[in-house]
């Protein structure tokens, strides 16, 4: 893969672009920043990319925080390693924003990501009906914690531009995720991949991410992305996703 090649496309497809969120929201570009407030006040709100420089980021970053205050929303600053400029994670501290676990942005060819099949008593199921749904957020609530009702809300909302799978054991979930794709770009986005505590290490994990390579090598997409905590990245390395970057959500209740 061409890194440098691949993450100009991520970030001209899916950063500096003005498109719908998952929950029913609008990303704006305002200025130097695209910014997006959630319909939910549980949603996703804040700022998924800037152009800033020395001599304003700490002016915008002023006015953003103004901005979501005044909405009564929580805000994530998304931050990428390649944004500028270079203190910009010591100008959002200084401004109040409390940065999370560091992720990497991880990318895949569909063509690279080998099948793997099931592990034994286990089945696969794609959800397109409201059992299945509920059965998804039982699974992320069990694993992430919180109420996952918005997220369910918005899938309703898009159809089959997101696709829930679930990994079932004797009709019980053990495992959901989901891939989201991008209308109009090359990527489909991973998410989710909770698995309930007893049952990992059996390659549950793995076997969700094949499958839902293969439904978006079906509709025709290029690159797989997934933002990965250190416990799911050696597993999507062996899979054919390569680290192009780091990202870490800078927050402010």
């Amino acid at each position: 893969m061409d890194q440098s090649a691949t993450l100009a496309a991520f970030d001209r497809q899916l950063r500096n672009v003005v498109r719908p969120t998952l929950d029913g929201g609008q990303f704006e570009r305002v200025g130097l920043v695209i910014r997006c407030v959630s319909p939910h006040p549980d949603g996703w709100s804040g700022v998924e990319w800037s152009n800033l420089t020395e001599a304003d980021a700490d002016d915008v970053i002023a006015e953003q925080l103004r901005y979501f205050a005044e909405a009564g929303r929580a805000i994530e600053w998304k931050y990428y390693a390649y944004d500028q400029p270079a203190d910009l994670p010591d100008r959002l501290r200084a401004a109040g924003l409390q940065p999370g676990e560091e992720e990497a942005l991880m990318v895949a060819d569909v063509g690279d990501v080998p099948e793997t099949p099931s592990p034994e008593g286990i089945r696969l199921v794609d959800v397109s009906d409201e059992d299945g749904l509920t059965q998804v957020k039982a699974v992320h609530d069990a694993v992430f914690g919180g109420d996952h009702t918005p997220m369910i809300e918005s899938m309703r909302q898009r159809g089959d531009a997101v696709v829930p799978v679930l990994a079932l054991a004797d009709d019980e979930p053990v495992c959901a995720a989901r891939v989201d794709f991008h209308v109009g770009t090359d990527f489909a986005s991973f998410w989710g991949g909770g698995t309930l505590p007893e049952w990992r290490g059996r390659g549950i994990y793995r076997a969700l991410v094949s499958r839902r390579a293969r439904l978006a090598r079906e509709r025709g997409y290029r690159y797989l992305r997934t933002d990965a905590l250190p416990t799911s990245r050696p597993i999507l390395e062996r899979l054919g996703f390569e680290r192009i970057t780091t990202t870490v959500p800078y927050t402010l209740p």
